[in-house]
Parts: structure tokens; sequence; C-alpha cells
């Protein structure tokens, strides 16, 4: 990794972001980083490092110390580098502060308010990248850098962005840099981390799902599908009717896909019918675990079919073991 590279690598270690979803054989490094500025002399800075939804490095707003989250991270690069990172990572911080106090200086201000930066390099499975940097201002994109010129672009037009932009673009020596960054260092550190923790990255859990109703009015009836313990991420679920997948519409509501603690995911599907419709109803769930094939959890005719075939599976035991007692009765007589 060139030594240049890596003293521009603090500047974008840690960002604020979302997770993306990636298609099967894609790889995302993402760097988040957030400054809250409470006055013109305090502040808490912050940040996250993903790779795909894996959380490998944190920055402590207390005390600024990096966390590493994996164990295959360290490893991943030579020391060297990481001595320089974490060495790296309290000069961008004098830095970044630096050129806001330079922006608060031409622009005014209500303090308390927050500054995020954010770097992100995709992996495609075909061997294309993509880049992407920005600056936002209380969770609003500011300024993008422009990657083949070099130079950064303002997002909204105003007055803040057009100052931070002029202050940015005439920091030529940085820009340059960021360039290397962008084009070769980040692609450079995600296919070492993609080496090293591959079996963390590619590891698959199947869902588990349950279908279930309740009310939802006099005439009204909300079928719920609850799916958990799946990962990766992305998930695809969707509602059958009479074997027919129902529209989108007011009738079908399906949540966002939330974390749960042991590092899985969860999500709620819902779907308002009419009780005794005489239609029958499935919940069909698509996942990268799966292979594929789907999950299909049934209600309705389908669910009254299969208690049905219960009922009669166990009048049938009971038929069975009572002729079974009765004969071993009347043979010991």
């Amino acid at each position: 990794m060139q030594p240049c590279c890596l003293l521009l690598f603090p500047f974008f270690f840690f960002f604020p972001g979302t997770w993306a979803e990636l298609e099967a054989g894609s790889h995302m490094l993402q760097l988040l980083h957030f400054v809250t500025f409470q006055n013109a002399t305090s502040m808490q800075v912050g940040g996250l490092g993903l790779v795909g939804d894996i959380k490998i490095g944190s920055l402590d707003r207390r005390t600024g110390d990096i966390h590493y989250h994996q164990p295959w991270l360290r490893p991943a690069l030579p020391k060297g580098d990481w001595d320089v990172i974490e060495s790296s990572i309290k000069s961008y911080v004098r830095d970044f502060n630096s050129l806001v106090q330079k922006l608060t200086n031409h622009i005014r201000m209500s303090y308390p308010f927050v500054f995020q930066s954010s770097i992100s390099c995709k992996l495609e499975p075909n061997r294309t990248t993509r880049t992407f940097l920005a600056i936002a201002y209380e969770g609003e994109d500011l300024l993008q850098f422009h990657l083949k010129k070099g130079t950064w672009d303002r997002v909204p037009d105003n007055e803040m962005s057009a100052t931070a932009e002029h202050l940015l673009n005439n920091a030529t020596t940085l820009n340059e840099l960021i360039q290397v960054l962008l084009n070769v260092t980040c692609v450079d550190i995600l296919e070492r981390f993609i080496e090293y923790g591959r079996a963390s990255l590619e590891r698959h859990e199947l869902p588990t799902a349950t279908v279930f109703a309740r009310k939802a009015g006099p005439a009204q009836l909300l079928l719920v599908c609850r799916i958990t313990g799946f990962y990766p991420r992305p998930i695809s679920v969707a509602w059958l009717r009479d074997g027919h997948e129902v529209p989108p519409g007011p009738a079908l509501n399906t949540s966002a896909v939330l974390p749960n603690a042991d590092l899985t995911y969860q999500v709620y599907s819902g779907l308002t019918v009419a009780p005794h419709d005489g239609h029958s109803y499935a919940c069909r769930i698509r996942h990268r675990s799966l292979g594929t094939r789907s999950l299909l959890i049934p209600w309705g005719q389908s669910n009254a079919g299969l208690i049905a075939g219960l009922v009669v599976a166990l009048l049938a035991a009971v038929v069975v073991i009572g002729a079974l007692w009765v004969w071993r009765y009347r043979k010991r007589h």
C-alpha cells in the first residue's frame, strides 16, 4: 500500500451511511465518519467501518480509539500499515475540524451541528469497480467528489456548499491523493479484507418463518408473515393468493429489514384479507441461503386442509391404538 495513500485513508476511515443491498458476488467497503460540533471549541468524533453489512471497526467517541470487531481484520494488512492508519486519523481529525472552522468563519451557523464524510468502493463479480465520496451537513449531501475531474461539486446550490466547494477545490494536493485513494487504495484494501474475511462475508443462515392472523377490523383479517434468523440481508417476501402473487397495493405492507442481536435479520410482511373469502394464502420467501428453492408457508384453505389432515391422522392413530389394546386384552383373557 502506498504511504501517501495511507496518510489519506483515515480521512475517510469512518463516515455515516446505510447498508447497501448487494447482489451475489459483489462486495462493498464503506467507511463512515461524523463530527458533532457542540460549540466553537467542543466536538464529538465518531465513525464506523463496514464490509457489506459486517461491522469491521469503530471510532470511540469518548477516547478517539479505534476498536476492531473482526478477528481477521488486523492480519489482513501489515502492522506497519495499521500503525500509519491509526496515527494519521488524529491528523485527519485536526484537518477536518480546521476546515469546518474556516467554513464557520465565512458562514453563520447555529450550534450544535453535524458534519459527515463518506466513502465507499464496490467490487463487482466481473472485477469492475465503483467508488463514491461525499461530505454532508446535518444528514444532507453538501459536496460530492468528481473522480475524473479531481474536483468537488456542490450538491445543493447555496452559500454553504459554494464556500465549501471553494475551500476544497483549492486543496490541489489533497484532491490528487483522493483520486489515488478512490482509484487504487480502497479497492486494494477491500480485496485484502475479502480474502481474509471470506468465511464471515460468505456465510449463509437459513430463514425461519411463521404465518399468523389477527383481527384488523370488523370485516378484515391481517395475515402476518414473520421471517427471522436469515443472513445475508437481502431477501424477497411475497404473498400468494391461490398460487398467484399478490400485486403491490394498500392491502400489502412489508417492513424494513431489521437486525437481530445474533447478527442475523428479520422482516415482517402483512396482508389484509376478508375472513372466509374462499381463497388460500401463502407467504413465499426467497433468499440466497435457499439457493433456487423458495420457502412457502401456507395459510387459509391450505392451512385448513393441513389441520384437517392432522385431525384425521390423529383419529386414525386413536382407532389403531384402541384396537390394539382390545386385541391384547382379549388375548390375555
